[in-house]
C-alpha cells in the first residue's frame, strides 16, 4: 500500500503520457471544497485493487495538482519525490505539497495517519505567504507529542463532520472553521521553525512575492525586469533584495525554475527537448540546451538518460 494513493491518484502507463497529468480538486471534493481521509493499512485496498496492478511502481502516480496538500504520518515511514528530491517521513511528520509541486511515492512501509486536500482560496493570504516563503523545497516538521494530539484532535472532529450529512444545519461553516482551525496550527508550527510571521522585512516579503509570480509565469515570462515591474520595484532593488533573503539574484530563480519545470517534463513525459523548449517558451531549442547545461551541469538528454534508467 502506497501513501500516495491516498492522493487521488490516476494511474497511467508511462508509454502513453503525454505532459505530466494535473489533478484537479473539483472531481474528487465534496461541496466544502476540500477532502480528508483517515488512512491505515488495508483501508484502501479494495479501491486499488479495481485500478489493477500492472503498472510499474516507479511511474505510478507522478501528478501535479491544483490544491493543496497537507499529510500527518502518525506512525510508520514512508518517502515521496518532491520536485527530484526524496524526502523521507515517520512518525509524527506534518508535510504540505504547494499546487503545481510534481510528485509520487517511491517507498512505503506499514503507515498510519491523514490526508486532507484543500482548495487554496480556503487557504488565507496570510498562510499561504509561511507556507510560499522558501525558494528551495519545503521540509517536513516532526511534531512533538502534545502537537501531534492536538493535530489529531481536530482532524478526527473534522473527519466526523465532514463524514455528516452534507445537507445538515451549518454544515459548510462548521467544516470550514475546524479546516481554518487545522491549516493555522500548521502554519504557525512552520512559521515557527522558518521564523516567518506577520513581522517580515521587506526583502522577505518580496522574495515570497516573486516566487509567486515566478510558479504562474515562467513559462512566458523570464525577463527580471518584467518581474521587478510586477513587484512595482526597480530591476537593481528586486536583485539586491533576492541576494540578501536567499544568496541568490533574479536571473539565477528564473533559471533554476525553468530547469526545474523541463526536468519534471524530461523525467515524466515523451516529450522531446525540442518540444519542451517550445513548451516553456523558448523558440530556440538550441538555446534552451545551453540554458539547461549550463544551469544542471548536464544536458537535457543527459538527464534523461541518467534519470530514467
Amino acid at each position: 500500500m502506497k501513501l500516495d494513493e491516498y492522493l487521488g491518484v490516476i494511474i497511467f502507463t508511462f508509454e502513453h503520457m503525454k505532459d505530466i497529468p494535473v489533478h484537479q480538486l473539483k472531481d474528487r471534493a465534496n461541496p466544502a471544497g476540500f477532502e480528508i481521509k483517515y488512512f491505515s493499512p488495508g483501508s484502501m485496498r479494495k479501491e486499488m485493487e479495481l485500478l489493477g496492478d500492472d503498472v510499474d511502481d516507479h511511474y505510478l502516480g507522478a501528478h501535479r495538482d491544483d490544491h493543496y496538500l497537507f499529510f500527518l504520518l502518525e506512525k510508520g515511514n514512508a518517502s515521496l519525490m518532491i520536485d527530484f528530491q526524496t524526502l523521507p517521513f515517520g512518525k509524527n511528520s506534518l508535510y504540505y505539497v504547494l499546487p503545481g509541486q510534481v510528485h509520487h511515492s517511491i517507498k512505503n512501509e506499514i503507515v498510519y495517519g491523514w490526508f486532507i486536500a484543500v482548495d487554496t482560496m480556503l487557504i488565507s493570504t496570510d498562510y499561504r505567504n509561511v507556507f510560499e516563503t522558501q525558494l528551495k523545497l519545503q521540509q517536513p516538521h516532526l511534531l512533538d507529542d502534545k502537537q501531534l494530539q492536538q493535530c489529531k484532535s481536530i482532524l478526527s472532529l473534522l473527519l466526523e463532520k465532514y463524514d455528516s450529512d452534507v445537507k445538515s444545519s451549518f454544515y459548510i461553516p462548521v467544516v470550514h472553521s475546524l479546516l481554518q482551525s487545522f491549516i493555522g496550527m500548521v502554519a504557525c508550527y512552520y512559521s515557527q521553525v522558518n521564523n516567518t510571521g506577520m513581522q517580515l522585512s521587506r526583502p522577505l516579503q518580496l522574495s515570497q512575492q516573486f516566487k509567486q509570480l515566478l510558479g504562474r509565469h515562467i513559462r512566458t515570462i523570464k525577463s527580471p525586469s518584467a518581474y521587478a515591474g510586477m513587484l512595482n520595484v526597480s530591476e537593481s532593488y528586486l536583485n539586491e533584495a533576492l541576494k540578501k533573503a536567499t544568496g541568490f539574484s533574479v536571473s539565477y530563480w528564473i533559471a533554476q525554475e525553468v530547469v526545474m519545470e523541463a526536468k519534471r517534463l524530461l523525467y515524466y513525459s515523451e516529450l522531446n527537448v525540442k518540444q519542451i523548449a517550445h513548451h516553456l517558451g523558448y523558440e530556440d531549442h538550441t538555446y534552451f540546451s545551453r540554458l539547461f547545461k549550463k544551469t544542471a551541469n548536464e544536458t537535457p538528454l543527459e538527464f534523461r538518460a541518467q534519470n530514467r534508467k
